[in-house]
């Protein structure tokens, strides 16, 4: 599976061109990749959703500040971690800057080893992030091929219903239903009813995700 993992990109938001310059040759001097934006409208314009990375953007910017850029994120299918940086910082815009969802909050001027250590955490968020979508929309195909009988066997058996009990709601017979389980829990390729009912509370957090 490591060739499904996407390019990971650093993108550094900053209409300081010295500062882009600057944490550009930092970042790569490690061996990561950047990408530069003077502003946040254009990284929203260049962006294509999906990509993986990190955002290490400015609060104060021309235009469109930092965190006014953030809340943009999901109109434009962006969901990357965020460092916010700032030579302006105070508690109220660092406590913003979290709220709506930075990873975190650097003041200038900073340490470089500071800085790469909080993208190499930016970066695994992302990793764990993105492999949990990808066991997501596994877990997904593999519930809409159920058949209408093993979806509610599904159901039942993950709010904590016995065999007997599920025959008993659904009006049929408890060997039915046990061939049923059986063949739900194969399809799901789920190996206990732990697995089972984990599979099934992201797939209903997904969903409310979706609807919120």
């Amino acid at each position: 599976m490591a060739n499904s993992e996407p390019t990971q990109t650093i993108h550094i938001i900053d209409d300081d061109a010295d500062v882009r310059d600057s944490l550009q040759w930092l970042l790569e001097s490690v061996g990561l990749r950047v990408r530069c934006h003077e502003t946040a409208l254009a990284f929203l314009e260049r962006f294509q959703p999906g990509d993986g990375g990190c955002v290490v953007m400015d609060v104060r910017m021309p235009e469109l500040s930092g965190i006014n850029a953030q809340k943009k994120f999901p109109e434009y299918g962006i969901d990357l971690p965020v460092i916010m940086i700032s030579a302006h910082g105070s508690i109220d815009m660092a406590v913003t800057a979290l709220t709506d969802g930075a990873l975190t909050f650097i003041e200038k001027p900073f340490d470089d080893q500071v800085l790469i250590d909080h993208v190499q955490n930016a970066l695994e968020r992302d990793r764990q992030h993105r492999r949990k979508l990808r066991a997501l929309a596994v877990h997904r195909q593999r519930y809409e091929g159920l058949t209408k009988r093993e979806r509610q066997v599904f159901e039942e058996v993950v709010n904590g219903l016995s065999n007997q009990e599920v025959a008993d709601k659904l009006g049929i017979n408890r060997k039915t239903v046990e061939g049923h389980r059986a063949n739900m829990m194969s399809k799901m390729a789920a190996d206990s009813l732990a697995e089972l009912v984990q599979i099934a509370i992201n797939l209903r957090q997904q969903d409310d995700a979706l609807h919120a």
